[in-house]
């Protein structure tokens, strides 16, 4: 590794489901005398889609994929506070960080299947209308408008990126997804998206099951995206009334995870919070973490 080496690194399984699966991210203890250029050579040797950068004296964390950096990060910021609470060695801890200019609260409790986290997201915008290139994203997904749910709608919802909720008929229909990734990276990039979060709600017990798909930004499918997770709590606040959702993300690629999210409504807007349950793993090479 070039700037950091394996030691430096541990893995964070971020927003598992009953202590299994979830998206593994590589947290490490920043070093201000780095370049951007040596955080995202770190994410490649990590091999993992995201890195969570983390300045202990400022609680600031900064997140790169190996395609540069990110302005904020929901399972990296899950993965982030369950590493610094079994750092200091305690129980819980509330606290706040800081990403992308912004200063929001967190929340980090040790449970038995792993350290339960939860961050104010903060408000979201929603877009009304029909959102911009919703038909060529959904042929880049490789679907139509026949495939979208009767009882809902596609939206584009931002805390503080855009990106493009699509809600589909079925789960055979949401698993069946195989999109034409640089079809969606151009128009993403084009659009203004972060990417694509299809999802379907199940009939039996109400939670989401979701897939991210964000080429854009070098994420081919997220493994698990909470911050959509948040932005489509918002979104189902404002056309359904829900106040919270449970998100179930990852079996596409073998991982397994929950996200869960709640909205309320405030003066100023749909203001959310997110939360995951994170199992922290060894350092890369191999030591305890």
């Amino acid at each position: 590794m070039t700037g950091f080496s394996r030691r430096d690194v541990t893995i964070v399984d971020a927003c598992t489901l009953q202590g299994q699966g979830g998206s593994p991210t590589a947290v490490l203890i920043d070093d201000p005398a780095l370049d951007d250029g040596a955080r995202r050579v770190a994410v490649r040797d990590a091999g993992t889609s995201h890195a969570a950068f983390v300045d202990t004296d400022t609680d600031t964390v900064r997140f790169f994929t190996t395609h540069g950096e990110l302005t904020n990060c929901g399972h990296g910021t899950v993965a982030a506070q369950a590493f610094l609470l079994r750092r200091r060695g305690s129980a819980e801890h509330h606290g706040h960080q800081r990403t992308g200019g912004r200063i929001f609260g967190t929340t980090a409790v040790e449970r038995d299947d792993g350290i339960e986290v939860w961050f104010d997201q903060g408000l979201i915008g929603l877009q009304d209308g029909v959102p911009a290139g919703l038909d060529e994203v959904l042929g880049a997904l490789g679907i139509g408008p026949d495939a979208i749910a009767a009882d809902d709608t596609p939206s584009v919802a931002s805390p503080g990126t855009p990106r493009l909720l699509v809600p589909v008929k079925s789960a055979p229909i949401l698993r069946s997804l195989r999109p034409d990734l640089p079809r969606l990276a151009a128009e993403c990039r084009r659009l203004g998206y972060l990417g694509c979060f299809a999802y379907t709600m199940s009939p039996v017990n109400g939670r989401a099951m979701a897939r991210m798909f964000a080429p854009a930004i070098g994420v081919g499918e997220d493994v698990v995206n909470a911050n959509s997770s948040g932005c489509l709590a918002a979104h189902l606040h404002a056309t359904h009334g829900r106040s919270s959702v449970e998100v179930e993300q990852g079996h596409s690629a073998g991982r397994p995870s929950l996200v869960f999210a709640t909205a309320t409504t405030t003066p100023e807007g749909i203001l959310t919070r997110v939360g995951g349950t994170a199992v922290v793993r060894s350092r890369l090479d191999g030591t305890a973490a």
